[in-house]
């Protein structure tokens, strides 16, 4: 089982996540630290080689964007609230920084 690191401000803007989505981000995250792939997750390869992306439609559209291919655990890059049909620029921008500053 791989630890989850929770890089900048991800762990706190998870715990924004409405209740019901806050519960199935955490068990689909156990999963990934487990080596299962969750439930509804897509490829996010503008942010970097690796790295996923979490869907969640649980009162609401919410993101978690991570990398589980690094043996010291799973970063979770970011979480948010996507409020449109294409993920904003500024959510690809900081997830983008984030796994730059784990060598990516």
């Amino acid at each position: 089982m791989k630890d989850a690191i929770f890089l900048g401000t991800s762990r706190s803007d998870l715990l924004e996540f409405p209740d019901e989505a806050r519960r199935e981000v955490g068990f689909q995250l156990y999963l990934v630290q487990a080596g299962i792939d969750p439930a509804n997750w897509k490829p996010m390869p503008t942010i970097g080689p690796g790295v996923r992306e979490i869907r969640i439609s649980v009162k609401g559209a919410f993101r978690v964007v991570y990398l589980a291919t690094r043996p010291e655990g799973v970063y979770v890059l970011h979480c948010f609230q996507k409020k449109t049909q294409k993920t904003p620029v500024r959510d690809i921008d900081l997830a983008r920084d984030r796994f730059k500053d784990i060598g990516g």
